[in-house]
């Protein structure tokens, strides 16, 4: 009697429903993310296809792009039938996209409002499991000297230090500074510390005649700016 549970290979289906047929005959924005993934892997295992092991993975990460694309080697070969290799290309393919899409933004080298300052450093902060401090350095004319990485952090927070910055500041003869920091877990809303951390940073300029023009607190889905909320 034929078995009618076992499983289908790829290779089984319909030409129209295979990723890459599908991608040649149909082009790529017939294809879900599934099968994207699948023809990233290339093959499956013998107890599921391609894009049912792609399906697993994308359900495991809420069918978040965004989520997957923090995944690390070592998670994703956590998934059966992923080795190093498949992990590997996953990865490669979503952070190319990552840095397609920055390439879309013309990035200015003149600081003119926040959204100049989160267009910079978007790049340098998007993606990370943890948190990081910069600080980004102008000129009078609010053309960007220098972005400094001034510490790196946990999950829960990060530790800036006044002196540190400020020698940084005036070893690159900056005329102003703006202060970057992300949340990894996405909320935007300032904490208690973060407040208190920009008051301190910001008084000690003013003695040094050094403005802090903003704090940006920048996140995977967009950022807050301390000096667009009237707080600096």
């Amino acid at each position: 009697m034929e078995d009618y549970t076992q499983k289908i290979s790829i290779k089984s289906w319909a030409e129209e429903d295979r990723p890459r047929e599908k991608l040649s005959g149909q082009g790529r924005r017939a294809l879900t993310d599934a099968e994207l993934i699948a023809i990233l892997i290339g093959s499956g295992s013998r107890d599921e296809t391609a894009v049912e092991l792609s399906k697993r993975i994308l359900h495991h990460y809420d069918n978040d792009l965004n989520k997957l694309g923090k995944a690390s080697i070592a998670e994703l070969c956590k998934f059966k039938g992923v080795g190093e290799a498949k992990a590997i290309s996953i990865i490669a393919a979503l952070e190319i996209g990552r840095r397609r899409g920055e390439t879309e933004i013309k990035v200015t080298d003149q600081v003119t409002c926040s959204r100049d300052g989160y267009n910079i450093m978007r790049r340098h902060l998007m993606d990370l499991n943890h948190e990081e401090f910069w600080i980004m350095l102008l000129s009078r004319s609010a053309k960007v000297i220098a972005k400094e990485l001034i510490s790196k952090g946990g999950l829960s927070g990060t530790v800036a230090d006044p002196r540190v910055i400020y020698h940084i500041a005036i070893q690159h003869q900056a005329s102003s500074l703006i202060l970057i920091h992300n949340h990894p877990s996405g909320n935007l809303k300032p904490s208690r510390e973060d407040i208190i951390l920009t008051k301190k940073i910001a008084d000690a300029g003013k003695l040094l005649d050094i403005n802090v023009l903003d704090h940006l607190i920048i996140s995977d889905n967009g950022y807050f700016s301390f000096g667009d909320e009237g707080m600096i």
